[in-house]
């Protein structure tokens, strides 16, 4: 769900088939002739007098922004080698969890929030030609964690470090003597994000910024998440400089003597660190990028199997609302997630889907409310209205709330005159119970946590937006993650299964912004693999 605050700006099987005949290795795409779907054409043949057969240079299954992100990426930057690819979806919209909802003079988001708007990031904003239609927090707004009752403000930049009031002077010390390197050495072994950071940089960092800010990107333990998997570049930081600050140095004069790449004047430049939506809210990325795919997208096109050529590429089997639709590709990307990529691809390895099942995704509830502007505490108020990003909660602090964004203070046209939105975020892996909990049961939790810091006492009850409810939301990138990555790639290779590829969240990140930058990686590989064919026209 991305509550990014901290950060610089923080499937019944259909009947088998008989199985496809060997094709060779060059690869000729079938004349496409009449329609299905009202998409791209369905060829004259089948599938030894099976389904009708539809012909791909990639399909990509999912549509969520890591899938839709992946297309687009091939289609601006590999087109020539790529330019038959098809995108399916189960459900009947696109958009995966990016869920934007508007009514009553209200616009608010039941998913991920906002995105950091990186150069891949605003690339993708760009050529899905929604640039005029971008919107960015205000750099400069304050962000928040809870603590002994209060919100305290976060540094913004260093020059804030000896001011603020959520670490003490030893906190402040022991970080900056940790960061330096004055600190244990690594342990030898993968460490949990609380073991990196209470040996780098002391309890106190850990405790009132790093384990909220786990809570609100992850929404997960930091006891088990994966320092090396989740924050890799941080990671790196020690890996390569011997310590945090010894790493950005050393990555500073690395970046520095690297030949610099023009940036593409195309791009919006962002003042400040901050992060971005659009005028309609995130919904707009994923219908603005299907749009331009047009009948490149399959919707309700639900994947029941998938089998393997003999002579290289792949059958897949969809149930459609037209029937019964059979797609041969030499490529595959599965952007769906893990759980649901490790049944389609059990029958072509058992290995690789033992794998894929491991990773755990926990349940979160984003609760939207509204109250009026009168009923926000006085000193919360910074010029006589709520500013700021948002706050944080640390699994300490007595509420059960993981955090809280103003979303009618971060982006205009949220919330009517006099009235102040507030999306939240409860549950995570730290609180499945959520799942047992009605909807309004999980408003009454927010509501009673607001009250303790934000809200006054005696304010009315909150109009309630809408309340969703996400079972399985979050992938957890916990200690061994990246093995248990590897290996599932690694059964694929030694199963022979040449061209179908791992994408979505749980391999590139979870931030909105990370899938779309795994998105142009995945792009490349897919590019790489496909270059190596000889393609007949």
């Amino acid at each position: 769900m991305e509550l990014s605050l901290l950060r610089p700006a923080t499937q019944s099987l259909l009947p088998s088939f008989p199985k496809p005949k060997p094709r060779s290795h060059a690869y000729r795409p079938l004349k496409l002739r009449c329609s299905v779907a009202g998409g791209p054409a369905i060829a004259s043949s089948s599938i030894d007098g099976g389904a009708p057969a539809v012909t791909a240079d990639c399909v990509i299954v999912g549509s969520g922004i890591s899938g839709l992100c992946i297309a687009q990426a091939l289609a601006t930057k590999h087109p020539d080698v790529a330019p038959n690819v098809i995108v399916t979806e189960a459900k009947d919209r696109v958009g995966g969890n990016i869920t934007t909802r508007e009514g009553g003079g209200y616009l608010w988001e039941e998913g991920p929030n906002s995105f950091q708007p990186s150069d891949p990031m605003l690339t993708m904003v760009v050529d899905s030609g929604l640039k005029d239609e971008l919107v960015l927090g205000d750099p400069n707004a304050p962000r928040f964690v809870l603590w002994n009752g209060k919100l305290r403000p976060v540094p913004s930049k260093p020059t804030d470090l000896p001011f603020f009031d959520l670490m003490s002077i030893g906190g402040k010390i022991r970080a900056g003597l940790g960061a330096i390197g004055i600190r244990p050495p690594p342990p030898g072994r993968e460490e949990s994000v609380e073991e990196f950071v209470r040996r780098n940089l002391g309890d106190e960092v850990f405790e009132r910024l790093i384990e909220p800010f786990c809570s609100g990107v992850y929404a997960g333990d930091p006891s088990k998440l994966s320092m090396k998997a989740a924050f890799g570049k941080v990671w790196k930081l020690e890996q390569n400089g011997g310590s945090i600050i010894g790493g950005t140095f050393k990555a500073i004069q690395e970046r520095s003597k690297a030949p610099k790449t023009p940036r593409d004047p195309r791009l919006p430049k962002p003042k400040g660190q901050t992060v971005g939506s659009f005028r309609k809210g995130l919904k707009m990325l994923p219908e603005a990028i299907s749009a331009r795919l047009g009948s490149k997208v399959k919707l309700s096109w639900k994947l029941s199997g998938i089998s393997n050529l003999d002579g290289g590429g792949y059958i897949l089997t969809y149930e459609t609302p037209e029937g019964l639709v059979s797609v041969q590709t030499k490529s595959v990307v599965m952007t769906v997630p893990s759980h649901v990529a490790s049944s389609l691809l059990r029958p072509l390895s058992g290995s690789a889907a033992d794998a894929l099942s491991k990773f755990y995704y926990p349940p979160v509830a984003a609760v939207s409310v509204s109250y009026p502007e009168e009923a926000i505490r006085t000193e919360c108020l910074i010029d006589g209205e709520l500013k700021g990003f948002g706050q944080l909660h640390p699994r300490t602090q007595g509420v059960e709330t993981l955090g809280t964004i103003y979303s009618s203070s971060l982006f205009p046209n949220r919330a009517p005159p006099g009235r102040v939105l507030l999306l939240n975020y409860i549950g995570g892996a730290t609180n499945p119970g959520i799942l047992t909990k009605s909807e309004g049961e999980l408003v009454e939790a927010v509501d009673r946590d607001l009250r303790k810091m934000l809200i006054k006492p005696s304010s009315t009850d909150p109009l309630v937006l809408g309340v969703r409810v996400w079972p399985q939301a979050i992938p957890q990138f916990l200690v061994g993650h990246l093995d248990i990555l590897n290996a599932a790639k690694a059964s694929l290779a030694s199963s022979g299964l040449d061209g179908i590829f791992l994408g979505g969240n749980y391999v590139s990140g979870v931030a909105l912004g990370r899938c779309v930058e795994g998105a142009y990686d995945m792009a490349a590989e897919v590019n790489s693999f496909l270059s190596r064919y000889v393609y007949n026209k």
